[in-house]
């Protein structure tokens, strides 16, 4: 069984290390995009482009399914990417999880980067998922690039400027951005210190986008097989390894060969 992700950055990094851990036997392909990365202030027609070549990239890997790890290409790319490659490769977009957050009928805030935050696309999903419920759209100016260059200064300073602007009673937080929950552990810390409690809920996509995948393809979780999958890095369609600042994350030091334990990480020569 072999999987493709696909986003600008590192931002996949989140979906993949789930697909590790709910399968340690499937050969993983992450596609990404450094010379055309960031995406967000391209033009639509730009990113899909741009998206297009990035998906082409996985597709000649033959995966048997592509993960579109990144809300702004999923927005944007996600009709033209499946008009290209289905029925033969299933497409997996990745949406905001506001309806799972809403469902709960508590104080949602939603965490995204500001071109998301307000557009018309997110209004829709409040609309459609969230209606009754109180919602808070929180931009987060510079979250997605700190945590693309690793940057703990920067993640601090962008997490705590959002945190700022997120409602004391806030109960469910949705991430709506791939890149921000390689800073979970970062966005807890701050929200706990505005709101003096850890008692909220965060709302990710990696796990319900990677759930789907192997639905797709008639699969199922299966985390005690041995881990025998690959892993292959394309970097603009050219074949390489992971970039350094993936290693600033746990979820990348855990698809470039270690494992996770109550001790932390574990490298794959110390097993």
């Amino acid at each position: 069984m072999k999987i493709a992700l696909m986003d600008s950055g590192i931002g996949l990094l989140a979906a993949a290390a789930t697909m590790r851990r709910l399968r340690p036997d499937a050969d993983l392909v992450l596609s990404s995009d450094p010379d055309g990365m960031p995406w967000g202030p391209r033009t639509p027609a730009d990113l899909t482009e741009r998206a297009l070549g990035v998906a082409r990239a996985a597709a000649a890997q033959r995966p048997d399914a592509l993960i579109v790890a990144c809300n702004t290409a999923s927005v944007h790319a996600l009709p033209t990417l499946r008009a290209e490659l289905e029925p033969v490769i299933p497409v997996i977009g990745t949406v905001p999880a506001i309806k799972p957050a809403a469902a709960v009928g508590g104080r949602v805030a939603i965490w995204a980067t500001p071109a998301t935050t307000g557009s018309s696309y997110q209004r829709g999903l409040i609309r459609d998922f969230a209606a009754g419920v109180r919602v808070t759209e929180v931009p987060c100016p510079g979250l997605a690039d700190a945590v693309e260059a690793a940057d703990e200064t920067a993640v601090a300073a962008a997490v705590a400027a959002a945190a700022a602007l997120t409602p004391a009673d806030v109960t469910d937080v949705v991430l709506g951005c791939t890149h921000y929950e390689l800073v979970e552990e970062a966005i807890r810390a701050a929200l706990n210190e505005r709101t003096g409690s850890d008692a909220f809920t965060f709302h990710g996509s990696a796990e319900p986008v990677a759930l789907q995948a192997l639905r797709r393809i008639g699969a199922r979780p299966e985390p005690d097989l041995p881990a025998t999958g690959t892993l292959t890095v394309l970097l603009s369609g050219r074949e390489g390894a992971l970039l350094p600042a993936a290693f600033g994350y746990a979820e990348g030091r855990l698809l470039a060969g270690g494992e996770l334990s109550a001790e932390g990480y574990v490298p794959s020569a110390s097993r």
